[in-house]
């Protein structure tokens, strides 16, 4: 606790004692009914939804994947995430007002009006396991790494301490207030934890000049940080051909749509479709789900891209942090250990600000992914095949015991990992080859229960073989010699070869089991409405929409560079105004859609 003052432990202090406030006065509502506990009655505005979908996903854990990225791959090396964006665009526009129609209480219902029969009820059944419990802790795991690097970095506490203190503070508001509480208390962190990256990037670039007096400039024209500038790969040198696939051309030509990641599933899922379930009607959903992706890729990049680009500056090496912060377990001085790192160096009362935003980030984050697994493992498995008779309170009082256990798996998977980036990667290999099939089921009705069961099942053992059986069998080696280094890092190799056999395995299934019953299918069509001639207009709203964003992302970027003299100031202003213009033009195409 040395490097805070008096001052900064009463505003981290405050803020907590604000956070669970919020929690007590939901708690009432809450505790109506299951309903009112995971979806606030079905009856929330669009703005509201979008900044808690945003703040869902601004976790304390993803600053610090963006600085390893930034550390190790450059700034160009963020389309591992910025790709998502295509698979945020077709839910805004293809899929949020489906979701919406549905009228389900969690988005895995959807598999017993979708499919029929016992796999239907097993797929559902396993799913809300696997996804509630299992990879939800996985999840919450990676977050809550980020979480002992803050403890470590800031408070110089040891990681055991920093779980009890965090687990015990966030479980208390998402257990009281539902996900009434979780979004309201969403939308005051959300502001509280953009101050804070702002002001962390402030104060970032102050560190890398004599005496805290740093510019802009001096950041740019650093020898580590220059090369670091690019928001697209190379295109000459060596590895050119390595990079420019696995950085850009993977991302964007076959992740997005061909894997499964919480927060940017194909075709909508997890707490984005809790989010749209609860929304007043489809255009609330539809709204929502479009200024959360403005707010995730466009507003908030570059604040944490500045801090990571200073980090190399100050901490331009592993060694310098281990030597900064001798106590921190070797386990955990990775690069994304940068981040906070930087943010233990600010000044009194800007310290306590920020580190209250990446609590405010850890918090809003942790409390939804409780409340979203806590609801599949009542709704879903619970209820559904335990007690379907159980009364509200009573389901109620189960999720509440089911975020506890969740909350010790939590900590106990923290204590496993060592890496933010290394949580990012294992989540997107466990869910290659699974993404097609969340896309297609809307409308290609040969799909079965069997697809998606073998899907997962493939997934999971490709994962399992990639993680202990290819070192021990010698196909890491391969894949690292000749052609294919020169293509493909063994990541990407992974990656690809893993959405390659999962596809084929589950395609296979698919032609060798029956399809599903032809009234099922026409239930399913009745109460969704999902017309294929609709399709094109929502792929060309995509469109538009990817690059009023991606223009917008970029075109800041630009300006940023500008004024530390490494960039034009006339393409930052271009690219804005192409933002502008791809804003209306897509306005007026959404005005042309069917929406209630």
């Amino acid at each position: 606790m040395s490097k805070l003052t008096t001052l900064d432990i009463g505003i981290i202090i405050g803020f907590l004692v604000s956070v669970i406030v919020i929690g007590a006065w939901a708690a009432k509502r809450a505790s109506k009914s299951a309903e009112d506990f995971f979806l606030s009655g079905r009856s929330m505005p669009w703005w509201l939804l979008g900044v808690s979908m945003v703040a869902c996903t601004f976790s304390c854990d993803t600053p610090n994947l963006v600085t390893d990225i930034v550390r190790t791959q450059g700034v160009a090396g963020n389309w591992a995430w910025w790709a998502f964006l295509l698979t945020g665009m077709l839910t805004v526009f293809v899929y949020a007002k489906l979701w919406r129609r549905s009228n389900l209480s969690t988005d895995l219902g959807f598999y017993e009006i979708r499919y029929a029969g016992t796999p239907a009820k097993a797929l559902r059944g396993f799913r809300a396991v696997y996804l509630g419990l299992v990879f939800n802790i996985i999840v919450m795991g990676t977050v809550s790494l980020a979480a002992i690097k803050i403890g470590a970095t800031i408070f110089g506490i040891s990681p055991q301490a920093t779980l009890a203190i965090a687990l015990v503070s966030v479980g208390i508001y998402a257990t009281l207030g539902g996900l009434t509480g979780s979004i309201w208390a969403d939308f005051y962190q959300y502001t509280v934890a953009m101050i804070g990256a702002v002001a962390a990037a402030y104060f970032a670039v102050k560190m890398c000049g004599a005496d805290g007096t740093g510019t802009l400039a001096e950041l740019f024209k650093n020898p580590a940080v220059a090369g670091k500038l690019s928001m697209f790969p190379a295109t000459t040198g060596e590895g050119w051909r390595s990079n420019l696939m696995t950085i850009l051309i993977i991302p964007v030509a076959v992740q997005w749509w061909a894997t499964w990641y919480p927060g940017a599933e194909p075709g909508g899922g997890g707490y984005i479709a809790q989010r749209m379930l609860s929304a007043k009607d489809e255009k609330n959903a539809v709204g929502a789900v479009m200024l959360f992706n403005f707010l995730h890729y466009a507003l908030r990049s570059w604040p944490w891209l500045i801090v990571a680009l200073a980090s190399l500056v100050v901490f331009p090496d592993l060694a310098s942090l281990k030597e900064a912060f001798p106590g921190a377990a070797e386990q955990f001085i990775k690069h994304d250990m940068a981040y906070p790192a930087m943010i233990s160096k600010l000044p009194a009362g800007w310290l306590g600000l920020v580190a209250a935003s990446l609590i405010a980030a850890y918090m809003s984050t942790i409390a939804t992914h409780l409340n979203w697994g806590s609801s599949y493992l009542v709704q879903d498995f619970y209820v559904r095949f335990i007690n379907p008779k159980a009364e509200p309170k009573k389901q109620v009082l189960m999720g509440r015991l089911f975020m506890l256990v969740l909350l010790v798996g939590c900590a106990v998977m923290a204590l496993v990992l060592q890496s933010a980036k290394g949580g990012f990667d294992l989540m997107l290999q466990v869910g290659a080859g699974t993404g097609l099939i969340y896309i297609l089921r809307w409308f290609w009705h040969r799909l079965n229960a069997w697809s998606e069961i073998s899907a997962m099942i493939i997934s999971f053992l490709v994962a399992c073989f990639f993680q202990w059986g290819a070192p021990a069998c010698g196909l890491e080696g391969w894949l690292q010699e000749d052609w294919r280094a020169e293509w493909f890092t063994l990541g990407a190799w992974k990656l690809i070869l893993g959405v390659v056999i999962t596809t084929m395995g589950w395609l296979a299934v698919t032609f060798a089991t029956p399809a599903e019953p032809k009234e099922t299918l026409d239930s399913f069509d009745k109460l969704i409405h999902a017309d294929l001639r609709e399709l094109p207009m929502g792929v060309v709203c995509m469109v538009f929409g990817c690059l009023a964003v991606w223009t917008c992302l970029f075109g800041c970027g630009y300006l940023i560079y500008a004024a530390g003299g490494a960039g034009c100031w006339c393409l930052g202003g271009a690219l804005l105004v192409a933002s502008v213009v791809s804003t209306v033009v897509l306005m007026k195409l959404v005005g042309r859609t069917k929406l209630s």
